[in-house]
């Protein structure tokens, strides 16, 4: 444990932040595998749900929470499986 004030201050704000973005993770993945998850079925709402994933890829990645190459291959794999399904 710090004994330093400014240190135990940023152990707390990283707590914080660490919450946080355990949190974005977690729903970034639910959103990908439900998104997925309609490619492969190829049902209606595909659309709908691969955009509800590029959407919270591209926040995660504006929050800085992945990084916006991660962010981008992502997007780009999710993209191609959904108009590969599409065609």
């Amino acid at each position: 444990m710090a004994n330093i004030k400014s240190q135990k201050k940023r152990n707390r704000q990283n707590e914080k932040r660490r919450v946080v973005n355990v949190a974005v993770r977690s729903e970034l993945k639910t959103r990908t595998k439900s998104a997925r998850r309609a490619i492969a079925e190829v049902s209606e709402n595909m659309g709908v749900t691969v955009v509800a994933a590029q959407k919270r890829i591209d926040k995660a990645s504006a929050k800085g929470t992945i990084h916006k190459n991660q962010a981008a291959r992502r997007t780009s794999r999710l993209m191609k499986a959904a108009n590969k399904a599409a065609s």
